[in-house]
C-alpha cells in the first residue's frame, strides 16, 4: 500500500507502507455495519468519543499519525452514532418524502413545459431539420386547411328491405376557393353522385350541392351547406399562374389518396403543354401540366402547389397501365381552371363557344381516306347550318353521302378533332369565322359563320 492510505480489512485499519505495516485494533462489530444495524462494542469507548474528537487521538498505546487513517476512523465512528439516533430515522423517512415530492414536481414541470412551448421553441429545438425540410414542412402546414375530402354518395334500394339507402361509390379530393364556401374539384369525382359529403381538416363533415361543372375541362364546382350557427372556418387556397413553368420546377400535391387524409408528395415538373383527353367528352385539355409527384386513386381534385404554396393545378389524372402512381401525373394548369370556375359561379355553367356540328371520329375519317373533319349532322339553326354546312346523309335508294369536309379554320389547317378544338378556343362567341370545306368530290369551298355558345 500507499503511504498515507488507509483501508478497512475486517476489524482492522492497515496504514502506512509495506515496510512499516502498523496497525491498531479499533472495534468489534456485531452484525453488518449499515445504519440500523447492531451497535459497534468498542474495546475502549474513553478513548473515543463523538464530540470533541482531539487530532491526537490514540488507540490503546499508539498515536496515529497518519491524518486520511484519523479522518476514516472518526467518519467511521460519526455513521455509526448518528445511525442509532432516534432523530436520524425521522429525518431519513421525511428526506425520502421530500425527494419524492421533488421528482414529481419535476416531471409536472416538464409536461408544463412541452404544453407552453412556443412555435418558434419547437422551430428551434428542431435544428436537425434542413432549411428545405423545414420550408416543406411549413409549406404543408399553412395549405392542408385548405384541402377537403370529398365522398361520393348513391341511392340504392336495398333487394331485401326496398329501403332507399345511400353507398359511397366514389372519393376525392377538392380545394377551398374562397371563402363563400366554394369548393373546386374535378367533374368526375362528383359524377353520379346523388349526394356529397365535404369534410374539412378538423373532421367536420358538411353537406354540399353542385353549382356547376365543365365536363369538357373536367372542373366542378360546389357549395357547402352549412347548418344553423357558427360557419365553418374556411382557408381558401392562394392561387397561382401557370403561364410560365419551367420544366424542373419544384412542385408538392395534396391529397388523400386511398382515403388517407392529408397526404403530401413532391416531385417536379416534367413537362409543360400536354395535351390529354377529357374522360368526360373526350374533348381534348391542352396545355396540361406534367408532374412525377405520386398521383394515386384518391388524389384527384386535389391542389398542385409551386414552392411558394401557390396553386399552379388541379391534379386529374394519371397514365398508368395498373392504375397506381408510375411516375407520370397530369394536373389542369390553374388558368384554364381559374377561366371556367368563373363562369360556373357567375352563370352556373360554362358558356363556350361552338359551330353546331357533330363530326366522325378520326380513327373513322382516317379509314375512309378523308382528310380533315368529317360532318355527320349540322344542328338545324345553327352557325353551321345557317352557312350551308350539309351533314352526312343516305339518298333514295339507302347509298351514304358523305357530308362536309372541314379543312381549314380562319386559314389554319385542320386535321383532326383536337386542331378544331384549339381554333375553336381562342375565338369567342359572336365572332366571324372564315372555314374552308371540301365534298367528296374535293370541291374547295370557303365559307363565313358566326360562331355561337355551347347551351
Amino acid at each position: 500500500m500507499t503511504c498515507g492510505f488507509g483501508a478497512i480489512k475486517g476489524t482492522r485499519i492497515y496504514h502506512g507502507s509495506l515496510r512499516d505495516r502498523r496497525f491498531a485494533s479499533l472495534a468489534r462489530v456485531q452484525g453488518p455495519n449499515v445504519c440500523g444495524a447492531s451497535k459497534p462494542v468498542l474495546d475502549r469507548s474513553n478513548l473515543l468519543t463523538t464530540t470533541g474528537l482531539q487530532s491526537d487521538t490514540r488507540l490503546g498505546q499508539r498515536q496515529i499519525r497518519c491524518p486520511q487513517t484519523k479522518q476514516t476512523l472518526l467518519r467511521l465512528i460519526q455513521t455509526q452514532y448518528l445511525c442509532q439516533h432516534p432523530m436520524t430515522k425521522q429525518l431519513t423517512s421525511l428526506q425520502s418524502w421530500a425527494n419524492q415530492c421533488l421528482a414529481s414536481a419535476v416531471v409536472c414541470l416538464s409536461c408544463i413545459a412541452l404544453l407552453v412551448t412556443s412555435p418558434a421553441d419547437t422551430a428551434e429545438a428542431r435544428t436537425h431539420l434542413t432549411q428545405d425540410e423545414i420550408s416543406i414542412t411549413e409549406l404543408f402546414r399553412e395549405n392542408t386547411p385548405s384541402v377537403v375530402f370529398i365522398t361520393n354518395l348513391a341511392s340504392r334500394r336495398d333487394a331485401y328491405t326496398l329501403d332507399m339507402l345511400e353507398i359511397p361509390q366514389g372519393a376525392g379530393s377538392g380545394l377551398i376557393w374562397d371563402l363563400s364556401g366554394h369548393i373546386v374539384t374535378n367533374y368526375h369525382v362528383i359524377r353520379g353522385a346523388s349526394e356529397l359529403q365535404v369534410t374539412l381538416t378538423g373532421g367536420a363533415e358538411h353537406p354540399a350541392k353542385i353549382v356547376g361543372y365543365d365536363e369538357d375541362r373536367d372542373v366542378a364546382v360546389l357549395q357547402l351547406i352549412t347548418t344553423e350557427g357558427e360557419p365553418p372556418l374556411l382557408h381558401p387556397t392562394k392561387l397561382g399562374d401557370s403561364a410560365e413553368l419551367l420544366v424542373g420546377q419544384k412542385v408538392f400535391a395534396i391529397g388523400n389518396p386511398f382515403g388517407l387524409d392529408h397526404t403530401l408528395t413532391s416531385g417536379i415538373i416534367s413537362g409543360t403543354g400536354r395535351e390529354i383527353s377529357s374522360g368526360n367528352t373526350g374533348r381534348p385539355i391542352q396545355d396540361v401540366i406534367q408532374t412525377d409527384a405520386a398521383i394515386n386513386p384518391g388524389n384527384s381534385g386535389g391542389p398542385l402547389l409551386d414552392s411558394d404554396g401557390n396553386l399552379i393545378g388541379i391534379n386529374t389524372a394519371i397514365y398508368s397501365p395498373s392504375g397506381a402512381n408510375s411516375g407520370v401525373g397530369f394536373a389542369i394548369p390553374v388558368d384554364i381552371v381559374r377561366s371556367s370556375v368563373d363562369q360556373i359561379i357567375r352563370f352556373g355553367r360554362v358558356i363556350r363557344p361552338i359551330l353546331g356540328i357533330s363530326f366522325a371520329p378520326d380513327q373513322s375519317s382516317e379509314q375512309l381516306g378523308v382528310q380533315g373533319i368529317l360532318v355527320l349532322d349540322a344542328r338545324k339553326g345553327g352557325p353551321a347550318w345557317k352557312s350551308g354546312i350539309k351533314g352526312t346523309s343516305r339518298d333514295k335508294y339507302g347509298r351514304l353521302v358523305l357530308g362536309d369536309i372541314i379543312t381549314a379554320l380562319n386559314g389554319k389547317r385542320v386535321r383532326t378533332a383536337s386542331d378544331l378544338y384549339k381554333l375553336l378556343d381562342k375565338c369567342s362567341i359572336g365572332d366571324q369565322v372564315d372555314m374552308e370545306s371540301a365534298t367528296l368530290l374535293a370541291l374547295l369551298v370557303s365559307k363565313a359563320l358566326s360562331i355561337s355558345s355551347k347551351k
